[in-house]
């Protein structure tokens, strides 16, 4: 396979990266800082130096021209403010979904979070702050935008908390789940499986558990 990761310089995005290149798919990852490239290349993984905020359709489709499939892992990230979880968090995945849709690729990918539906239809969530409601509205603005376009075919993935952890290779894969946390290992392990299985489309959740990665993907309808 050929794989292009957006906000390819991220935890998750590193391990999918090296678990790809390990096994000789072809890997190209979009990262913003040039300071990023020997990271990814020391993963395996071919770096794309392109800002997301600031890059066109064309510049993107480039890029993603001939790739089986697409994933969005970029992030504002910590410390940023809420108008730059809406130009990262959502505006730079519909950019990607544009140059996909431009460039003829089908499969996309989003890592999303775990609470979206908490901002639903405008919901103010009790107890969260404003950074962390605009980083849940601009997730979800990207989820209803990609899956609304019948050229994609879109797996969006909610992870839980995320930590450090060695991973388990057993998860809890489900279009609802109970809160709890995961490991970075299991996330990209799991994005793997999803990537390997060529759905075509699923949102679901995504937290520790009992279930074999491979048969959790299995198991999904």
């Amino acid at each position: 396979m050929r794989i292009v990761i957006a906000g390819a310089h991220g935890q998750i995005a590193r391990r999918l990266g090296r678990l790809l290149s390990a096994r000789g798919d072809s890997v190209t990852g979009i990262v913003r800082n040039p300071d990023h490239r020997a990271d990814l290349e020391a993963d395996g993984t071919a770096p794309a130096v392109l800002d997301l905020e600031q890059a066109g359709v064309e510049d993107v489709a480039a890029v993603v021209s001939g790739a089986d499939a697409v994933v969005f892992a970029a992030g504002a990230g910590p410390g940023s403010g809420t108008g730059r979880k809406d130009t990262v968090d959502r505006a730079a995945a519909v950019l990607l979904a544009d140059a996909a849709e431009r460039a003829g690729v089908r499969r996309y990918v989003l890592v999303s979070s775990m609470g979206v539906d908490l901002v639903a239809d405008g919901a103010q969530p009790d107890g969260v702050d404003e950074v962390f409601t605009a980083y849940l509205r601009a997730k979800l603005a990207a989820e209803q935008d990609l899956l609304a376009r019948e050229a994609l075919a879109v797996t969006v993935v909610r992870p839980g908390g995320l930590t450090d952890d060695p991973g388990t290779g057993r998860v809890t894969l489900a279009r609802h789940a109970d809160r709890g946390s995961i490991p970075r290992d299991d996330v990209a392990a799991v994005l793997l499986a999803l990537l390997d299985a060529g759905r075509d489309g699923a949102v679901v959740e995504l937290v520790s558990g009992d279930t074999p990665i491979d048969d959790a993907v299995r198991s999904l309808p």
